[in-house]
């Protein structure tokens, strides 16, 4: 009886562990022509915006800070906590829908409107679901965000 209790309970942290994981998406973005190594809001608006990963200590520790993005049904990537990336989007109306993994997926959709004002979207994951803001300000200490990498 002992033996079955512990195999049951490695299979359930097993299932826990591998049920926090993301796999990332690939993009259809080439975000990464964008890279720079010094942002400056003056830089952005215009269809020209930053997209970072506002996500909060509870999800860095556990891990479940990743979110994979879509815009337009499109793929973006994946963003990881404290990451970024910049996109050429032009003015209009996007479809933004959001994913992250937490024992169970979170997806949200979001529809929001860029013009030429739009300059920074934080987007981050909650305990239930997904948020994203127009916040046209870059994050606190946004020194320590780093550029997406391509995955």
């Amino acid at each position: 009886m002992k033996t079955a209790l512990r195999v049951f309970f490695v299979v359930l942290v097993a299932f826990a562990f591998n049920a926090c994981a993301l796999q990332p998406i690939t993009s259809s973005y080439d975000y990464q022509e964008n890279k720079t190594e010094t942002v400056d809001l003056d830089q952005l608006g215009n269809g020209r915006i930053l997209i970072y990963n506002g996500a909060d200590i509870l999800h860095k520790v556990d891990n479940t800070a990743r979110l994979n993005l879509w815009i337009d049904e499109k793929p973006m990537g994946q963003v990881g906590a404290s990451e970024y990336a910049i996109m050429e989007l032009g003015s209009g109306t996007y479809d933004f829908k959001l994913l992250h993994v937490d024992m169970f997926k979170f997806k949200s959709s979001h529809r929001i409107e860029i013009d030429e004002k739009t300059k920074v979207i934080r987007i981050e994951p909650t305990i239930t679901s997904n948020d994203l803001t127009i916040t046209n300000q870059l994050p606190s200490k946004f020194n320590k965000f780093s550029y997406v990498e391509s995955r």
